[in-house]
Order: C-alpha cells, then sequence, then structure tokens
C-alpha cells in the first residue's frame, strides 16, 4: 500500500515538474536558459537519433513493402496488360489499313466490272511443287458458294473454286500448273494461259496470224455460260513473247498481276455481269474532276455630264417709251451643267478548276 501511494506520489511530481518546463519554454520562446539546455541536447542527441534512423528505415520500408506485395503485383499485372494491349495495337495498325485499301480495290473492280461478289478471308495457303497451289477461304455452301465459281481480288484473277464445304471452300490459284483459262488480248485475239507455280505463266495464241507484244494486258475470255471464269477480270501482263515461223502460233511469257505470296482478302463471284466490261479493268481509274466557279464582279463608274437647258426671256424697250426697232422678245439661253453620274458595271468572271484524282 505504502509503495502505491509512494509511486503515485512520483507520478505526480514528474508529471507537474514536466508541465512546468513546458510552461517556461513556452514562455522563452527557445531562448534563455531552457533554449540552451534542448540546444543542447538536440546537439548530442541527434546524431543518435539520425544514426536510429537510418538502421531503422530499411526494416520500416521492408514491412511496408511486405505488407503491399498484393496490390504492387495487380499493378504490375495491370501495366503488362496495357503494354500488351499497346503492341496489339501497334501490330494490327499496318494490317488494318491493308486490308482497307483491298477492300477499295475490290469495290472498285465489282463497281467497273459489274460482278456481284462474296468477299472472303483467305485462312490458308498451300503452295508447295508437287502438290496442288491451293488457298482455303472461309465461306461455303452456307454462304450460296458453288464449285467452279471465279475468285478474284483487288489485282485481278486469283482461281476458281474447286472444292466447296459448309463453311469453307477450296480455291485452286491460277498458278497451279493444272490450271487454264482462256484470255483475250487488247487486239481482240485469244489465247491460253496456263500455270506454272513459282515459274511464270505461259501463254500460247489460238490464231497462228495473231500477234502479241510485250506489256500487253490480258483479261479473261468467259467461259460458256461465264463458268467457271467470267467475262474480264484481269489475268496478268506479257513480259516476252517468241518471233514464230510463218504458220506457227506464238507463245510467250506472262506475269500475274495478283501477287500469291501475300493472298489476303478475295472476292467469289456470285453473279456474272451482263454486258462484257472486256479490257474496263484493265484501264487506270479515271479522276474525279471537281469544278468551282468563282465570280467576282467590279463595278466602274463614269460620270457623264447631261446638259439641261433653262431659257430666260428678257424683252427690250426703249427708255422712251416708244417702241424700239426690234419689239420682237429675243431668248437668251443660258445653259446650266447638271452631272448625273450614269454607273457602267462591267462583271468580270474568273473560273478556276479544282482537279482531284479519285479511285
Amino acid at each position: 500500500m505504502r509503495d502505491s501511494r509512494r509511486t503515485r506520489l512520483v507520478l505526480a511530481l514528474l508529471i507537474l515538474t514536466a508541465f512546468t518546463l513546458i510552461t517556461l519554454d513556452y514562455r522563452s520562446r527557445g531562448g534563455g536558459f531552457f533554449g540552451s539546455v534542448r540546444r543542447t541536447a538536440s546537439s548530442i542527441f541527434g546524431p543518435i537519433e539520425r544514426g536510429a534512423a537510418d538502421v531503422v528505415r530499411p526494416v520500416r520500408h521492408g514491412v511496408q513493402a511486405i505488407g503491399s506485395i498484393g496490390s504492387n503485383h495487380k499493378k504490375v499485372t495491370e501495366l503488362q496488360r496495357q503494354v500488351s494491349a499497346l503492341q496489339e495495337q501497334l501490330r494490327i495498325q499496318p494490317y488494318d489499313t491493308a486490308r482497307v485499301a483491298e477492300l477499295e480495290q475490290l469495290l472498285h473492280v465489282s463497281a467497273v466490272g459489274q460482278y456481284k461478289l462474296l468477299y472472303a478471308q483467305v485462312i490458308a495457303v498451300s503452295a508447295t511443287d508437287g502438290f496442288e497451289w491451293t488457298a482455303t477461304i472461309d465461306a461455303g455452301t452456307r454462304d450460296g458458294l458453288k464449285e467452279n465459281m471465279t475468285v478474284l481480288n483487288g489485282d485481278g484473277l486469283v482461281g476458281r473454286l474447286k472444292i466447296v464445304g459448309t463453311s469453307t471452300s477450296t480455291v485452286l490459284l491460277a498458278i497451279d500448273p493444272e490450271f487454264n483459262v482462256g484470255v483475250r488480248l487488247p487486239n481482240n485475239a485469244m489465247g491460253v494461259v496456263s500455270g506454272h507455280g513459282r515459274a511464270a505463266m505461259s501463254l500460247m495464241m489460238l490464231d497462228p496470224t495473231a500477234r502479241v507484244k510485250v506489256r500487253d494486258g490480258l483479261v479473261t475470255q468467259g467461259s460458256l455460260d461465264q463458268t467457271p471464269f467470267v467475262w474480264g477480270v484481269p489475268v496478268g501482263s506479257v513480259t516476252s513473247a517468241t518471233d514464230p515461223l510463218a504458220g506457227d502460233v506464238q507463245t510467250g511469257e506472262v506475269q500475274p498481276y495478283v501477287d500469291f505470296r501475300a493472298l489476303d482478302l478475295v472476292g467469289v463471284v456470285v453473279e456474272p455481269p451482263r454486258v462484257d466490261p472486256r479490257q474496263a479493268l484493265l484501264a487506270p481509274p479515271l479522276p474525279t474532276v471537281t469544278a468551282t466557279a468563282t465570280v467576282t464582279a467590279t463595278a466602274t463608274v463614269t460620270a457623264s455630264p447631261v446638259f439641261s437647258f433653262s431659257p430666260t426671256f428678257s424683252p427690250t424697250t426703249s427708255p422712251t417709251g416708244k417702241p424700239s426697232a426690234s419689239r420682237t422678245p429675243r431668248p437668251t439661253v443660258t445653259p446650266t451643267p447638271s452631272h448625273a453620274p450614269t454607273p457602267t458595271v462591267t462583271p468580270k468572271v474568273s473560273p478556276s478548276a479544282t482537279g482531284s484524282p479519285g479511285g
């Protein structure tokens, strides 16, 4: 019991002493005896406190890091997801741009050739020497496709449908060694183009008197009922031609317009044209010219004086009251000029035409 009273007394004295020191230090505002004592204690214990803080700081940070491991992992995962999304966008952006260009070319072919197309994506290509050169597209009978339909892209003839499944179809490419297609030349002569795999396509004329020139463009002649080939699809250009003897048919090599190494978007002709487009798809698209007329009117005002005459009559009499020799009043005319500006408007029309090429 006695120890308990003594402890309370000591505690009360310590609290009273602390309050007293705090009050005296506050009133001295950092000066006087207590300020000197505090500065001395700070100079002694300050380095010790900084050293202790340097020792404890890594431990404190480690404890905090352990506590935030879960949240940091979530942040890292989210950042990785964002980086992956940005990389994917950068990767597919050129691909999307190329797809848009291919679609625009197909729309141009469809409009000029009057073909009704079903658009499809090439999902596989089989290009191996010794085997068929084929491509697989993601459309089939459920899309209205049938065997022996013409397949093309924005550059020209791709091939024909050989096998048609429910959701996919196999296209026999024009460069396959078993592929043959009748073509028409710019001079309306006819020939046959055949595929040779990786090598150039070959051309054989049908008429011994017909002649072909280098850089001549070839289009499909069209099959009976336009199956399997419709009219007017670009095939390729002649890169070389022979000089045959009299009575022999001319032959040559053909560079196809289609790049069979980069097949992507194609169109299947589901309805052939009613009119043969002939060589229309070989011609470059005509530019679209938009004429804009700008009219500038300039008014030129020319002042033309208009004279108005006001006659004034003054009779002449004799000062004696007798009539003079001439009693007839003679009029005196005094011209009074009156300037009335008459505007003359001269319009000047300066048309200006601005042409913008169109696809």
